[in-house]
């Protein structure tokens, strides 16, 4: 009986077979269970749209995806598609280190199988698992802890920009005095739809200074003004500047 493989490759030897090549076969099976534990593996997946498999190479240790650890380089120019072949099991550090702002897929080379993408922006490290399942493989992403590379320059608040940290110029944290919201943009606060909104932004010009709101809630009939000429705001009574009920609940209406 002839030796068989499993499917990463390991050569398993039927009894009484290879005769006086077993020390070396056995080494070359430690060899490659060696790689697969701990090996590293840049592969350049150049191009554009399209897919490219790694390979996994019986009884030797040339294939790609025998290998720990994989970094994908190379430049790309279209969203990409790199396959595993089915019914491999193993877990993966993947790292996609290429230049061009695509997507990367990995997934089995047939089947409905779950797939793992980098974003077009992403290129960092994910950890992956293959299933191992027959005839539908699936990859998935194992969610680990990181320090993951803050985007933008010092200070600038942190967003999601399509899976990974991004920053703005206009969205920047002062400890002093705290949000800055620059170049006139808006803070929105949306309504229960969130179709609409009202928004507050400053004046195209404007001399600093801040608004310090009341401690608590006015009274019916009380309108808020500045109380100090310094920005604090207080609630006063219409009735102070001449300003009737009646034409304060018409303010009220048309101003809302």
């Amino acid at each position: 009986m002839a030796s068989t493989y499993s499917d990463l490759g390991i050569e398993l030897m039927a009894t009484g077979e290879n005769a006086g090549t077993w020390g070396t076969k056995t080494n070359a099976n430690l060899n490659l269970i060696e790689q697969l534990t701990g090996g590293y593996v840049s592969v350049s997946i150049a191009g554009g749209v399209g897919t490219q498999a790694l390979d996994i190479d019986n009884g030797a240790l040339t294939g790609e995806a025998q290998n720990r650890v994989i970094e994908f380089t190379g430049s790309i120019s279209g969203n990409r598609t790199i396959t595993v072949p089915v019914n491999t099991e193993n877990l993966y550090f993947i790292k996609n280190n290429t230049s061009g702002s695509y997507t990367v897929q990995l997934k089995a080379a047939s089947g409905s199988g779950a797939t793992v993408t980098w974003a077009t922006s992403n290129k960092g490290w994910k950890v992956v698992y293959f299933d191992g399942v027959a005839t539908n493989t699936g990859v998935y992403e194992i969610e680990i802890d990181t320090v993951a590379t803050p985007g933008g320059s010092d200070t600038q608040v942190q967003f999601n920009n399509s899976g990974a940290f991004g920053g703005d110029a206009n969205l920047v944290w002062n400890s002093s005095t705290g949000l800055n919201i620059g170049s006139q943009k808006e803070l929105r606060l949306q309504d229960t739809t969130g179709g609409e909104y009202v928004g507050l932004k400053s004046a195209g010009t404007a001399t600093s200074y801040t608004m310090t709101l009341p401690a608590a809630v006015g009274s019916a009939s009380q309108a808020l003004v500045t109380t100090d000429g310094s920005g604090t705001l207080g609630f006063t009574s219409t009735s102070t500047f001449g300003i009737s009920t009646g034409k304060a609940i018409a303010m009220a209406i048309v101003f809302g």
